[in-house]
């Protein structure tokens, strides 16, 4: 099953035509206006289910995830300024997060009401509520390795043919692939930073490399603050090195 995911720049009737078109499902992100806002206030207190959200911190004693964080859902069709053709009744997944504002509030006093921010998704997800909801979330993720990938060779494309260009992203998805499994290999540092900082750390390193009697010496400079990953990577992947 395919999913697309993407955020409300792309929540148009022409994206969701060519998702049904192409059977394909679709996730995608609603802008907050008026009519949205209004679908929102009408979900039921008691409709809101808790979720475990990034950073949540499990509470032992109330047995719960405390994280305010919550979903609802509701149908809504959208598109009901296009042609009747475009029109499109689907779910409205809305994820709601308690705003941090309640610092300046004295505990006598108490909060007036709560506030909240709120995420909508419009989407035809066969996944229940909860499920659906992360899944969208997920494509967040993708986002940063794009970024990641775009501060490199995709940055520029050097051509003006398409097929050379292609060549080219095929070549760069490649490497970023492979700088990253070598960045999991080298530490648990690495593992997490970026590209741009594995290539300089790892890949660009300051040594002269010579030869003799079939070995391969690599003379690192004094006190490189990057020389025990280096090593520890070229013996994870069985090369010996003597620096």
């Amino acid at each position: 099953m395919i999913i697309v995911r993407a955020d409300s720049a792309f929540f148009s009737h022409k994206v969701v035509a060519a998702c049904r078109r192409h059977k394909a499902r679709f996730s995608l992100a609603v802008a907050q206006r008026k009519k949205v806002r209004g679908l929102v206030a009408t979900i039921a207190e008691d409709a809101w289910r808790p979720i475990k959200y990034p950073k949540a911190i499990w509470d032992k004693d109330e047995g719960r995830w405390i994280s305010d964080a919550e979903v609802a859902e509701v149908e809504y069709t959208a598109f009901t300024g296009k042609a009747k053709k475009y029109r499109t009744t689907a779910r409205l997944l809305v994820r709601r997060v308690r705003r941090l504002n309640d610092a300046h509030i004295s505990d006598v006093q108490g909060e007036l009401f709560k506030a909240y921010r709120f995420h909508t998704v419009f989407t035809d997800s066969p996944y229940e509520l909860v499920e659906a909801e992360k899944c969208h979330r997920a494509h967040a993720i993708v986002e940063q390795v794009f970024a990641d990938l775009e501060d490199s060779a995709p940055a520029h494309l050097p051509s003006g043919k398409f097929t050379a260009n292609a060549a080219w992203l095929t070549l760069a998805t490649v490497a970023h692939n492979l700088t990253r499994a070598l960045g999991i290999l080298a530490s648990a540092f690495h593992a997490k930073a970026r590209t741009g900082a594995i290539r300089r750390q790892l890949l660009t390193i300051p040594a002269r490399l010579a030869g003799g009697a079939r070995t391969l010496t690599f003379h690192l400079p004094q006190r490189w603050p990057w020389q025990a990953e280096f090593t520890a990577l070229w013996a994870v992947i069985g090369c010996r090195l003597r620096t």
